[in-house]
């Protein structure tokens, strides 16, 4: 079987730094379980951003400073990086082409049995991937464990996997 998990945006700054929430902060235990259950790849994306954040188009729309490449917040939380990553993409916005380029070549490679997603923030990040993915390659399975997932608030996580539900997205633990 190639199953993979993808880890998004599981950040210092994401879970108790600039834009953490009680709800990031405790969903950590279970991200950590299911990354050292998982019998597949594991590939972590990273939010990345400069100095020049604010001048950007997302640093204009939430101006708050987060994830400064090579600072603290910036770092996948050490708890789960412990299995260790197959990959890791940086990215400078809500989705990562590199990842969907890297998933397609995969599947060329290798077919794909099914792709899940667990991470933060479940409304933008994990939203944005998991629909880039879908529209890369239809045709492999496409899991949230929504247990593994926290949103901006509790009400927007929900409809962000209304959403996917929609978009034939399978919607696992919620």
């Amino acid at each position: 079987m190639n199953n993979i998990l993808v880890v998004v945006d599981m950040q210092n700054d994401f879970i108790d730094g600039a834009l953490g929430t009680k709800e990031a902060v405790a969903i950590v235990p279970r991200v950590a379980e299911k990354i050292e259950s998982f019998a597949g790849k594991v590939i972590f994306t990273r939010d990345t951003h400069f100095e020049d954040y604010l001048e950007t188009q997302e640093g204009k729309n939430l101006p708050v400073i987060h994830c400064v490449k090579n600072t603290d917040g910036w770092q996948i939380r050490e708890e789960l990086t412990k299995k260790g990553a197959d990959m890791i993409f940086d990215k400078p916005t809500f989705g990562s082409r590199e990842l969907g380029e890297y998933l397609i070549r995969s599947n060329e490679e290798e077919k794909i049995d099914s792709i899940t997603f667990i991470g933060l923030c479940t409304d933008i990040c994990v939203l944005s991937n998991v629909m880039l993915v879908k529209a890369f390659l239809p045709e492999v399975p496409v899991i949230v464990d929504a247990s593994c997932c926290a949103g901006v608030t509790p009400e927007s996580h929900k409809n962000a996997l209304e959403a996917m539900k929609v978009c034939q997205v399978h919607i696992e633990n919620e």
